[in-house]
């Protein structure tokens, strides 16, 4: 079963110390990339949290915020080192006079450093800490149920395309039998015509009338056509990470179907490989979205 990219999870706890908020939201990313947004008193957890994210999910833009709350002392207070601010003030005046900037220090470059700022959160114990992994274990459950409902209506989705494939592909086969012996009775007449020589041989003629038709015939690229959508839906339902091997096979599907374009001699079968094409790149574009 495949699982989107695309997913929202939500949840919360409580412990009659801390309250625990936690939402994960998910995009599109070609690899693994996580934006934490955390209380300072969870900042020297960050590399945990992330093992914990890192171990349910595989890609993905992820943007996770948590927020935590005393549930016996209200809100956190916040509170300014008046010892750093005058350090940082000091700092700024030196940087414009040295780089002869006149411009003059506003309340926005104040704000920019975190550092000059401290709250009244303790740091958390190993049983607050607990809390707040279970919590963000049942947010990213939340993100990956709804996934995997995403992942199953891109599954239908595929699978509806590759039969509309199928279905042109059969068209094709059936097409290609006839038209390659079409062909070569074509060939055979328009040569018969441009000869009137009694000494010329035969034989000879229909042999090499015999190979250029049977360089239009397109047999062999529609079986291995036929065996890469096999081994599409097969990744669709059995492989645990398919994204990159069905981008693969949607490659060669393309490669294929460029081949029996290029080879045809049929208009009905150029016109099939145009559809052909067609849903191989909306394929290509919604695998994009798989995890």
């Amino acid at each position: 079963m495949i699982y989107s990219m695309t997913g929202y999870g939500k949840s919360s706890a409580e412990n009659g110390k801390i309250k625990v908020d936690v939402e994960v939201k998910s995009i599109n990313s070609r690899y693994l990339d996580i934006a934490l947004r955390l209380p300072s008193s969870l900042m020297s957890k960050e590399l945990d949290l992330r093992e914990i994210i890192k171990n349910k999910i595989n890609r993905g833009k992820l943007s996770v915020i948590i927020q935590i709350k005393n549930s016996g002392f209200g809100d956190t207070v916040l509170t300014v080192n008046k010892d750093k601010l005058k350090n940082y003030i000091s700092l700024i005046k030196s940087l414009k006079k040295t780089a002869k900037i006149t411009e003059k220090i506003k309340l926005e470059h104040l704000l920019a450093n975190k550092e000059i700022f401290e709250s009244n959160e303790a740091d958390l114990s190993e049983e607050e800490f607990d809390v707040i992994k279970n919590t963000l274990d049942t947010a990213l459950n939340e993100l990956q149920k709804m996934k995997l409902n995403e992942g199953k209506e891109l599954s239908k989705d595929l699978k509806k395309r590759i039969g509309l494939i199928e279905a042109k592909l059969n068209e094709i086969e059936k097409e290609s039998s006839s038209s390659v012996k079409e062909y070569y009775e074509k060939l055979k007449e328009k040569v018969r015509l441009l000869i009137d020589d009694s000494r010329f041989d035969s034989n000879r003629l229909e042999m090499e009338l015999a190979i250029i038709a049977d360089k239009a015939d397109i047999t062999e690229e529609c079986v291995r056509l036929r065996s890469h959508l096999k081994f599409f839906i097969d990744s669709l339902d059995k492989d645990s990470d398919p994204g990159r091997k069905m981008n693969f096979l949607c490659q060669e599907m393309n490669r294929e179907t460029n081949t029996i374009s290029s080879k045809t001699i049929s208009t009905l079968i150029t016109h099939n490989t145009v559809f052909i094409k067609e849903e191989i790149e909306k394929i290509r574009e919604q695998i994009q979205n798989i995890e």
